[in-house]
Order: C-alpha cells, then structure tokens, then sequence
C-alpha cells in the first residue's frame, strides 16, 4: 500500500481513486477470492493455475483480472483448451491483446494500454537439452511479465561440456543478475554452471528422463546434492524459477539505479 500513499501524498491521485484501488487490492469480487494486490506487495503477478479448474472457471478469473488489474496471466493451459478460452477473451470487445504459447503451455492477456516497465534486470535461462525447453519457457515467459530482459541457450548440457563455454561468457560479459539452469535425467549442468560462475543459479528440473527415479526425481536430488552452490525449485516449476529470479533482478537492477 506504500506506493498508494505516497501517490495521494503527492496529490496524483485522489481519496476516492485511492479508496477504489485500495478495494481491488484487498477484495475477491467472486469465489476464486483473486489476489490482485500481489504484484505490488511480492513484485510476483499472481498467475492462474488452469490445472484442476473448468473453462468456465477459468474464464471467470480471468474476467476479474482483467476488469481489476488490467492483465491476465495463466499456466498449463492445453492448447485444446486455449483456443476456447482465447475465443471468450477475444469476445470481451475490448482493447485486448492476446498472446498464448503452445509449448509451455501459457497464455498472456493484457489491455493494450497496459505497458509493463522494463526494470533493467537481467535473467539468463540455459537448458541442457532440447526436452526442457518447455519448462524454460515457462520460466522466460515469467521473467518478462516481471520486466526482465532474458538470454537464452537451448541444448547446451554436459554430455558436450564445450558447448556451455560460449554462453556462459556471453552472460557474464552481460550482466546477468540470475541464471535458471533447466535440466532432466541426471541433472548436472546446475552444479558445473554455478562453478563457472559468480551469478547467482537457480536450478530447475525438468522431468525428462526415465528409469530408476526417473520423471526429474533424480534430477531433483543431484540439484539438491550440488556440491557448488545453487538455489533449486521443484520439478517443473518454471513458474517459480522465473519469479524467484525476476525478484533477485530486480532487486538488483534497483540497487543500480
């Protein structure tokens, strides 16, 4: 609320406009009980989960953040389901842009009013094969709707350890305040890419893979037994790797400013 404040101290908005914010913030206005003051108190956008809800459900929720917020963010969405879902948004007749990708299955809707400020940070995203490109992509997608700028390198794992020398140059030359490092099977490039490097990492498995705890499990535990140092997600939780490091960037492109 600390930015409302100071913008009715400064007379650029009024007690009503303020006390209407303030209710769209604080105040589910149907059963899904939306959190849409999230983004100013965590600097995360809540993101609406479609795994286990109806199309109509999903729809609903996704009315209400748009009517409130102005932007409707939404993961694991099947592409079957999406063309129904994009249909009904699309029907609103409003000024609305729509973006849905396929692969990670994550559908973006926004007013085209709606600008989201770049901050300044910088996310690297490296995956160790071409398999986890989805996940990564969930995670990159993240990291945008945070206002991060991103880098990317697909296919680059340990099975060829001279195909990660070049990306990983490039994003220390650039700057890079955080790197998601996506890996399945035996999950190893996290740990060999926190040894390269002073950049913070965030590793991500991937449930690629197969056999004896296959599915990301032993992915899992290697990221967790990583003898260099890393931060390490659930599997297949690019959401959370890309706003646990959308919020590392930014904190620290704030701190250049």
């Amino acid at each position: 609320m600390e930015d409302l404040l100071e913008k009715l101290a400064e007379g650029k908005i009024t007690v009503i406009e303020a006390k209407e914010e303030l209710e769209k913030r604080l105040h589910g206005s149907n059963d899904a009980n939306i959190d849409t003051g999230r983004m100013h108190r965590t600097g995360v956008p809540e993101v609406i989960l479609a795994e286990g809800k109806s199309d109509g459900q999903v729809k609903s929720i996704m009315d209400d953040f748009l009517d409130r917020t102005g932007r409707a963010i939404v993961s694991r969405l099947e592409e079957g389901r999406a063309d129904i879902i994009m249909e009904h948004i699309l029907g609103r007749k409003e000024d609305l842009i729509v973006r849905y990708e396929p692969l990670p299955s994550f559908m973006v809707a926004h007013h085209q009013s709606m600008k989201i400020e770049r901050t300044g940070g910088k996310v690297g995203i490296i995956t160790a094969g071409t398999s986890d490109i989805s996940v990564a992509m969930e995670a990159e997608l993240m990291v945008h709707e945070m206002g991060c700028d991103t880098k990317t390198f697909y296919d680059v794992g340990v099975a060829g350890l001279h195909r990660i020398i070049s990306p990983m140059k490039e994003l220390n030359e650039w700057g890079a305040d955080a790197i998601i490092v996506a890996a399945g099977r035996e999950g190893a490039l996290p740990t060999l890419v926190s040894g390269m490097t002073r950049i913070p990492i965030i590793g991500l498995p991937v449930s690629t893979g197969y056999g004896i705890h296959g599915k990301g499990e032993t992915a899992l535990f290697a990221m967790l037994q990583s003898c260099s140092p890393i931060a390490v997600v659930n599997i297949d939780a690019g959401f959370v790797a890309g706003a646990f490091s959308g919020k590392i960037a930014n904190g620290n492109a704030a701190g250049r400013e």
